[in-house]
């Protein structure tokens, strides 16, 4: 789980809601105002956690920039059959990039990278039909490149254009780009692991209200067994 502050004053608020739940229960006015109470609270409680997990999700977007991605280039044919990779210095202050080859595997050196692009130099982050390799001829009718279209406008009028290998990368690579600039994270991806990673700890910790413990390490390995007889060997060849 996260490391958040406990909250103390709403968790004694929650218990009494408990504890008056119950007593309302053997007079029949059973829970209305509980509910509403509950509600509150893990509403509340959803709000505490958000700025805590949206940094969280800011730095796993940055990491994965520091890791790079591998893209393709578009020529004036439309052909795709070229590569380039990207990925941020790990002080998160400079975007290195250049040519690579087709069968290039793995995370490449930015000392074999050719080019860069100061953070500090980032002026904006346009997507889809804004971006400048996309209102070429044709560009705009293949719905599936828009959408994985970006591009970095820096200095005074130069861009970097961006065509994202899948949906995945596109929204990593938008949301990092955009909070290196102080902007939000607006990408479907975020939306989603952001409604996870809350949902999570807020059940964490009701779980934590119940009294029920959660420990601190994992529970210790089980010694191996003294026979694997019980295996069924499919080596062998049974008649």
């Amino acid at each position: 789980s996260f490391t958040i502050p406990r909250i103390k004053v709403r968790i004694v608020r929650y218990k009494l809601a408990i504890a008056r739940k119950k007593s309302q229960e053997s007079t029949g006015l059973l829970l209305v105002q509980g509910n509403v109470s509950d509600f509150n609270f893990q509403r509340e409680l959803r709000e505490k956690l958000q700025p805590e997990v949206i940094e969280l999700i800011k730095q796993q977007r940055l990491n994965r920039l520091c890791e790079g991605t591998r893209f393709r280039k578009i020529s004036a044919r439309r052909r795709q059959d070229k590569f380039w990779y990207c990925h941020l210095s790990p002080n998160h202050k400079v975007l290195h990039y250049g040519d690579i080859e087709e069968f290039s595997q793995g995370q490449i050196s930015h000392d074999s990278l050719q080019e860069k692009v100061t953070v500090a130099d980032i002026k904006a982050v346009v997507m889809g039909k804004d971006c400048p390799h996309m209102r070429e001829k044709g560009a705009l009718k293949n719905k599936e490149l828009l959408e994985l279209s970006f591009s970095i406008l820096h200095n005074s009028d130069e861009y970097l254009n961006f065509i994202a290998p899948d949906k995945h990368k596109y929204c990593i690579w938008t949301d990092g780009l955009n909070a290196l600039l102080g902007k939000e994270m607006t990408s479907e991806l975020t939306k989603s692991d952001m409604d996870t990673l809350v949902t999570t700890e807020l059940k964490l910790r009701l779980l934590d209200l119940e009294n029920i413990q959660i420990p601190d390490v994992p529970p210790p390995v089980p010694k191996e067994p003294s026979t694997y007889d019980f295996v069924y060997d499919f080596s062998q060849k049974h008649t």
